[in-house]
């Protein structure tokens, strides 16, 4: 394993002679590797190794025997210790975000922290080949792009991070410990099955593994080191085309009138962009919506690029987190709808029957499925409502504070605003998307949720039985 590390440093060139790195230990099994391997890897590459640990304030007694541990740790392969705590909860709560992205930030600020104050020239992570694999899949089961399959970067050069692990998977880690017979610690987060990620490793791979590709690890890290290097390629390409193509603020006769901010307008040429490859057209809408802070799905990139060609001028299209895109005679131009957070709505759905709910961007449809004793075999039984247990008359509205629902395949009620974290979508929402989630109620009792199967409570029983269907809604003005 030390060769297999240190062959993949210098091929990425991460660490040079006298860098300074601190390795970020969690005090589980990957970065207690790490911050072993680099031990003995560290008169070769000529560094200055030190471990970093950063409590989030979040798991209580388990989290300081975790600090400790590491500090131990330290003091054994004779490294400077460096550590620092930050409230998660707190942070979340203030932001808006959800706990994963909170733990995150804090963490990562500190990182910066460290590398202001001198203490560290590069921040080393313990991301591994399965780390690699499973955000990899997780991208693909959200649908994405060439930039999303590139998965987990060896380095990150804004941030100063760096990933020697990523060529080793968690079997390997292990094997090196325990011939080290070194132990390690266990997050007992890690084996919550409500988040996506552990989901995906405790169950989806290993079926994957078992069932279809004994080497399906290895072949989506492989995939991410390809579409790396394409990415690489793209960036490079944009980097030539974008100056020329892309414009700032409204054109007026004096030049362009706004500053071309994230409130303002970026428009890109028309005739620039039509004259491109689809491919580079593709590329070009991403990094233009990228200035407004927004990744966007491929649906409304495709929807972008025939908009472009064949979109008559003064028509708009309502694209995510607000922003609009706008077509002119000869400019496609984005902007940012700077309105207010949606007010709370309510509307009734009739079983059968269907609602638009704009707020949401989705209709959602009920359909009486008339089965006698048995369900049928071709829909998911965590999708069905049991009928007579429900009201004629549903509620759609969005959620609100204290609401609980009770997902199938799930232990006990959880608190939608809980459900509504990163960690449990496996996506980021906009503060405005959240608000606007919506629930379906039927006499007092939340019975269905977006993204989620339906209640616990209103499944599983014989008898005729309601699907809710969610049709996607396309937002487009006219002139």
């Amino acid at each position: 394993m030390l060769k297999k590390v240190l062959k993949y440093i210098l091929q990425q060139q991460m660490l040079r002679p006298g860098d300074r790195v601190t390795v970020a230990c969690s005090g589980g099994a990957d970065s207690v590797a790490l911050l072993h391997v680099l031990a003995e890897l560290r008169e070769e590459l000529g560094v200055v190794l030190s471990s970093g640990h950063f409590h989030h304030q979040i798991r209580g007694a388990e989290a300081d025997a975790d600090q400790k541990f590491v500090e131990d740790l330290a003091v054994k392969l004779r490294v400077d210790f460096y550590s620092s705590s930050g409230n998660a909860p707190q942070y979340a709560t203030e932001h808006k975000t959800s706990l994963e992205t909170a733990a995150r930030d804090l963490r990562h600020q500190w990182f910066a922290d460290l590398i202001k104050q001198g203490k560290a020239d590069k921040i080393a992570t313990a991301h591994t080949l399965d780390d690699q694999a499973e955000t990899v899949l997780m991208r693909i089961m959200r649908g994405t792009g060439t930039r999303g399959l590139a998965g987990i970067a060896p380095a990150q050069q804004t941030k100063y991070l760096v990933r020697p692990l990523l060529a080793i998977n968690r079997r390997e880690v292990e094997e090196y410990l325990k011939a080290k017979g070194q132990c390690w610690r266990e997050d007992s987060s890690n084996l919550d099955l409500g988040h996506t990620r552990n989901r995906v490793r405790h169950t989806l791979l290993p079926l994957l593994e078992r069932e279809f590709n004994p080497a399906i690890r290895q072949t989506l890290a492989d995939l991410a080191d390809i579409a790396q290097a394409e990415n690489d390629y793209w960036n490079n390409e944009l980097s030539l085309l974008l100056p020329r193509l892309i414009h700032e603020g409204k054109p007026s006769r004096s030049g362009r009138s706004s500053s071309g901010d994230a409130q303002g307008v970026v428009a890109v040429d028309l005739s620039g962009l039509q004259s491109l490859p689809l491919a580079l057209q593709r590329q070009v809408i991403h990094s233009t919506a990228l200035r407004f802070g927004v990744s966007l799905e491929f649906k409304h990139i495709q929807q972008l690029t025939e908009f472009a060609q064949h979109g008559k001028p003064g028509v708009k299209l309502t694209l995510p987190d607000g922003i609009t895109a706008n077509r002119t005679a000869r400019e496609l131009q984005f902007s940012r709808d700077t309105q207010k957070t949606p007010e709370n709505y309510c509307y009734s759905l009739s079983i059968p029957g269907e609602v638009a709910v704009p707020e949401a961007g989705i209709t959602l449809r009920t359909r009486l499925i008339s089965t006698g004793k048995q369900k049928p075999s071709s829909y998911n039984g965590a999708t069905l409502l049991e009928a007579s247990l429900l009201s004629s008359e549903l509620k759609v509205r969005n959620w609100r504070a204290g609401d609980k629902f009770f997902p199938a395949h799930t232990q006990s009620p959880k608190k939608v605003k809980e459900l509504l974290q990163a960690g449990r979508l496996g996506h980021e929402i906009s503060p405005a998307e959240r608000k606007a989630w919506p629930v379906i109620e039927s006499a007092g009792q939340i019975i269905w949720m977006r993204s989620f199967p339906a209640s616990q409570l209103f499944t599983g029983s014989s008898g005729d039985a309601v699907l809710i269907e969610e049709i996607s809604m396309t937002k487009e003005a006219g002139e």
